[in-house]
């Protein structure tokens, strides 16, 4: 097979992967409503028992660039698929809290397996490396967005239990379709290896500290709204709305972020990553702070700002791995990046059970607000971090 057929393949799965990511591990946080619903149970009862996918889909990431030395990026991947469906077939059989713990906990351990992998790959075989990531973005976050409302609708029609079997066959239907059509790594052509060209930097500590500082930060805020966000809508839109118009709220939502990301992507291949990054970054805060001090229309609004943020923040972040980080510990890099996002984050859902049982919602946004307070200051850290040193002019004398 041509490298540039195997490239545009690649990437094709690679975006499929991403958008089945978001939406098998997003499916639970909407069904969980109609679990709610059709037991004993509460909602801040039931929303606990995710938090080991949630802990598990950053921990996990961590080994997965080492693992794929070993088994390659196209085999991870292919175990991607199956393990996902596999795991969505299971919960849709859970029967007891402890089943849909345990099953929720080895979901979380296959979908670490796409961020670190899928996003080695994606670099590796992008022909722009801005506007594919863009793209990518774009996969990922509308199977986020579809996730509230396509759930909402199985589950309302055929029940909770085939809001999980459908996207189940669907991941076993992209695996086989995978491992028939994409029968090896690869590599890049000489145009896309020079999407990756490397950024020389001056204060490279200083830069690597508050990036950590930003990764761990974001993560808190992209879980904390994307798993509150349909419950966020259901309690506080000010109407009483039917499940599948929540969902569908949430979907239109996530979609506009999605959007938001092909903009961000046509950014990356025009300006400096940490100008792009310090712009983004203020709408977080601004966006949750609003959310937190109001109902209706103005939290809507508020939340369509601060997905903005968030989902252009990711390829923003994605983009500076790329570009600063050398080809052969990209992998890696991608590993440690999102164990430390996605691991810290995993206290989100505790954090939002504990926080809505004191104050309801305007509790939980106030706290994500303050997280991304801390992404601003850390981005603007970045940028001037980033600002080449000007060399010393010597005294007279000297």
């Amino acid at each position: 097979m041509q490298a540039e057929t195997l490239s545009r393949r690649t990437v094709i799965f690679v975006n499929v992967a991403h958008a089945l990511d978001h939406f098998v591990l997003l499916i639970y946080p909407t069904a969980v409503i109609a679990i709610a619903a059709n037991t004993a149970a509460t909602y801040t009862e039931l929303i606990g028992l995710a938090t080991g996918a949630f802990v598990a889909f950053g921990l996990f990431s961590l080994p997965m660039g080492w693992i794929a030395e070993r088994m390659g990026r196209r085999n991870l991947l292919a175990a991607f698929f199956a393990g996902c469906g596999l795991s969505c077939l299971g919960l849709s059989m859970a029967e007891t809290p402890a089943h849909f713990a345990i099953l929720l906990l080895v979901l979380g351990m296959f979908t670490a397996i796409y961020h670190p992998i899928g996003s080695a790959m994606l670099v590796t075989h992008a022909r722009v490396l801005g506007r594919d990531l863009g793209w990518n973005g774009v996969w990922g976050n509308l199977g986020a967005a579809f996730a509230s409302g396509v759930t909402a609708l199985i589950a309302a029609w055929l029940g909770w239990r085939a809001a999980f079997v459908v996207p189940g066959l669907v991941c076993l239907a992209a695996c086989a379709a995978f491992v028939a059509m994409v029968p090896g790594d690869g590599e890049a052509g000489e145009k896309q290896k020079k999407q990756g060209a490397e950024i020389s930097v001056s204060r490279p500590v200083v830069m690597f500290a508050v990036f950590v500082l930003a990764i761990v930060a974001g993560g808190m805020t992209f879980n904390i709204t994307t798993i509150a966000l349909p419950k966020v809508i259901d309690e506080r839109i000010g109407m009483d709305l039917p499940l599948a118009l929540t969902g569908s709220l949430a979907t239109a939502v996530f979609v506009f972020g999605a959007l938001t990301q092909l903009a961000v992507g046509q950014l990356v291949d025009r300006f400096t990553l940490p100008s792009i990054f310090a712009g983004l970054a203020l709408f977080q805060p601004l966006g949750l702070g609003l959310a937190a001090v109001s109902t209706g229309v103005p939290m809507l609004a508020g939340m369509v700002l601060v997905m903005a943020a968030i989902y252009g923040q990711v390829v923003v972040n994605d983009a500076m791995v790329a570009r600063y980080v050398p080809p052969k510990y990209r992998a890696k890099a991608f590993s440690v990046r999102y164990f430390l996002g996605f691991t810290t984050s995993g206290a989100a859902v505790p954090l939002i059970a504990y926080l809505h049982g004191q104050g309801g919602f305007g509790t939980v946004l106030t706290a994500a607000a303050l997280f991304g307070a801390t992404i601003f200051a850390a981005a603007l850290a970045f940028w001037m971090a980033a600002q080449p040193q000007r060399a010393a002019v010597p005294t007279p004398g000297e």
